[in-house]
């Protein structure tokens, strides 16, 4: 019941975040973008980044509620991915230096969370 209840809350937070960080990402690519350059214009352009921060805020309540064993499964997991990522980025700056495109900052972001649910499903199936 309890681990229940604590997905339910979880996802309540997380998709809360979402969809604010989602509308202020579509204000901000919308009004930001065509905006003179200034302060105005940059904070409007880092206001997703409060959609954001509500959702490090969830995954941070979230630690706090789960059990230990969940929860160091989880950070076992995310320590992985981080280590994946980091080496996915490490090796893709050789090959930018060899003439490949270079990449936005937000492709790291991407990887991570691709390599958390790589990391944890392999870790489910290995489980079996």
């Amino acid at each position: 019941m309890h681990e229940k209840r604590v997905g339910r809350a979880y996802t309540r937070e997380m998709l809360g975040s979402l969809a604010l960080y989602t509308v202020l990402l579509v204000l901000a690519i919308r009004w930001g973008r065509p905006m003179e350059e200034g302060v105005a214009r940059t904070l409007v352009l880092l206001s997703p980044m409060t959609g954001f921060g509500l959702a490090l805020w969830a995954i941070a309540r979230h630690f706090g509620r789960i059990d230990e064993y969940v929860r160091m499964r989880l950070l076992e997991n995310v320590a992985l991915a981080a280590g994946i990522t980091a080496g996915l980025t490490f090796t893709y700056g050789f090959l930018e230096t060899a003439g490949y495109p270079k990449l936005s900052m937000f492709t790291v972001w991407c990887v991570l969370c691709g390599a958390t649910m790589l990391v944890q499903l392999a870790r489910k199936l290995l489980d079996r």
